[in-house]
């Protein structure tokens, strides 16, 4: 095929990296087609255990797969409740939680061994673990229209087409220029065509707005904001936080609170924080850990776009000055 030469300009991505976290992994169109890609890798499945406290999404290459599958239940510190034993052909899924559970994740590696599939989807920054099959969701914590990265013990060598993400964009462009409610039908509809979508490779746009990033500069930024706030409303978090020096980098900081209104509160003054996991109050009964943590754990943002101003934003709004 000739190579065309001249015409209009592309979107330009200037390679500041050339490489970006998990760079070496399998590059995929989404963190659940990531998952998916896993599963395949493991062959013949007898069970997967999941647990409650986790998005629906994942259910999507599971069912599709036709895996059978059991859910178990966390402690309000993220952890198993209990010792889920697992028999020969069965895999326990963990998440790494709000990108705080690095520790834990290492202690579930020793304990489960090639059995554990780790869930990095909010733990971008979090080390692959040698041996563990992982995944991650990196347009958790930067502006990409999907992607998906895959670690996984066995190679699979499938055939897959490269995934095309132009008309994904819309709501990543709206957000430059437009408040965020302007685009979030747009970002809505992107989610859709995500999960619709098929089991391909990363796109070039994604592969490329992924090496122009500065991942110190956003790490610095990330782990600044959290200490912040947790620094300032600590004290009145019912979470007990893990120490900063237990995880890479955290996603959001999970504060949990009692207050009914806050939620509805931050909305209100336009600090836009979501519920993690809609899905879970319809899983879990009213006053199961995981029914509580969904309805009371409010994550709130942390990321690069942010500075210490707007953090001292979001505690006056939490102490109810605004």
């Amino acid at each position: 095929m000739i190579k065309p030469i001249g015409g209009y300009f592309e979107w330009e991505f200037p390679a500041n990296t050339g490489s970006f976290p998990h760079s070496d992994g399998v590059l995929l169109n989404s963190g659940r087609h990531s998952l998916e890609y896993i599963l395949k890798s493991l062959g013949v499945i007898n069970r997967l255990w999941l647990p409650y406290y986790t998005c629906d999404v994942v259910l999507q290459p599971i069912q599709r797969l036709g895996i059978t599958y059991s859910f178990y239940h966390i402690n309000k510190d993220l952890k198993l409740a209990g010792d889920v034993v697992l028999a020969e052909g069965e895999y326990l899924i963990y998440t790494n939680y709000f990108g705080i559970m690095d520790e834990y994740c290492n202690a579930l590696a020793a304990r489960y061994g090639n059995q554990l599939i780790l869930d990095n989807a909010q733990a971008f920054y979090a080390p692959h673990i040698e041996g563990i099959n992982t995944f991650y969701s990196p347009r958790k914590y930067v502006g990409i229209p999907d992607g998906g990265i895959a670690y996984v013990n066995k190679p699979l060598y499938l055939e897959l087409e490269q995934d095309c993400s132009y008309g994904r964009c819309s709501h990543l462009l709206k957000r430059h220029e437009l408040a965020p409610m302007d685009g979030y039908n747009d970002f809505k509809d992107t989610s859709n065509q995500i999960a619709r979508a098929s089991l391909s490779n990363m796109s070039s746009i994604t592969q490329k707005i992924l090496q122009s990033l500065d991942y110190v500069a956003i790490k610095e930024r990330r782990i600044a904001n959290f200490l912040f706030l947790h620094e300032h409303i600590a004290n009145s978090n019912m979470f007990s936080v893990p120490n900063i020096d237990s995880f890479a980098c955290p996603m959001v900081y999970p504060y949990y609170t009692n207050d009914g209104e806050l939620r509805k509160r931050l909305i209100t003054n336009q600090v836009f924080v979501a519920t993690y996991w809609p899905n879970v109050s319809d899983w879990c009964k009213v006053g199961e850990i995981e029914y509580e943590l969904c309805k009371n754990i409010i994550p709130i943002t942390i990321d690069q776009r942010y500075g210490e101003d707007d953090m001292k934003t979001i505690v006056n709004i939490i102490r109810n000055r605004i």
